[in-house]
């Protein structure tokens, strides 16, 4: 047992910073579900199906050449943008129906190439609507068992009000950071999906290990309030806790410089979801147990009737 004698550096779960807190989640998450209500997500090819091709030219390529080409060509409809470097080519393309796949790549790669034969065709990649459909249903049902898997995980730990708590974080995370390309416009690819499920894994660490703190404040402080004994416990995880995001955002915005067009939306979207989790992990994780009326009581074991204990052999 311990008594708390000095009040918390940083005060985050006073009553009014964590209507503040609360409030801009909200609105934040109401401006994020209007906005993919409204403009959708711009889904690449592993979604919607399609044709992608990477075009290697011996010179800086055109673009507005490239675009003019593929439309008198017939194929109006049309993605063309550096890829890494100027003489990178990305061309994606909605699908081409009731054509063969091999003769209208070998039409996308004529238009491209205008009879240059030192232009050289580095990749192709063709997606079926129907494989398109299949993925996003398998990608929005990994999503939902992983935040069902969580629910159970923390409450068998914890406490249901921790586990309410860490799953209205992580459904935070996953909004936002959805969200998020659905105002940029950004691609939304199966490597984004992978990275929301690996946001969700993060700031579920980072929820778990600042719940673990608070349980043993629950146990070992004294004459303190539930708000009180949590705000010493982020306290006390705050240096780690910045230290693991700082570091981890660094590694990041390096693969984000240097890793080229081809990662960008997976990097785009783990800065954004560690950003959002490192801040619903102190905020809306702990709000939300408080808002539930959590109790160090709620935390003990059951008492066990002692005439029970008696009739045990």
């Amino acid at each position: 047992m311990r008594l708390i004698k000095d009040k918390p550096t940083i005060d985050f779960l006073s009553r009014g910073r964590r209507n503040i807190a609360v409030g801009i989640s909200i609105l934040v998450i109401i401006i994020s579900l209007a906005s993919m209500a409204t403009r959708g997500l711009n889904l690449g090819i592993d979604f919607t199906g399609g044709i992608l091709l990477e075009v290697k030219y011996p010179q800086a390529a055109d673009l507005v050449a490239i675009r003019q080409n593929l439309a008198e060509a017939g194929f109006e409809r049309n993605v063309v943008q550096e890829f890494g470097t100027s003489d990178d080519v990305l061309v994606r393309l909605p699908p081409q129906v009731g054509e063969d796949a091999n003769a209208i790549r070998d039409t996308l790669f004529s238009v491209l190439s205008a009879g240059d034969p030192n232009v050289v065709l580095q990749r192709v990649e063709l997606v079926s609507a129907q494989v398109g459909e299949e993925l996003t249903e398998q990608g929005g049902l990994a999503l939902i068992f992983a935040l069902l898997m969580i629910f159970a995980y923390v409450m068998f730990r914890f406490q249901w009000k921790f586990a309410m708590g860490a799953v209205a974080a992580l459904a935070h995370d996953v909004i936002v950071t959805i969200g998020f390309f659905s105002v940029t416009g950004i691609s939304f690819d199966l490597s984004v999906v992978a990275a929301v499920l690996a946001v969700i894994g993060y700031s579920l660490n980072d929820t778990v290990v600042a719940f673990d703190r608070i349980r043993e404040n629950f146990a070992k402080l004294r004459g303190v309030t539930p708000e009180e004994s949590m705000n010493t416990s982020i306290n006390e995880m705050l240096a780690r806790t910045i230290i693991t995001g700082v570091t981890t955002l660094v590694v990041l915005i390096a693969l984000l410089l240097l890793g080229g067009e081809s990662v960008a939306p997976f990097s785009i979207a783990l800065i954004v979801g560690i950003i959002v989790g490192t801040y619903s992990s102190i905020y809306t994780a702990s709000a939300t147990a408080l808002m539930l009326h959590v109790t160090p009581q709620d935390l003990m074991p059951p008492e066990v009737d002692p005439e029970l204990i008696d009739d045990l052999p």
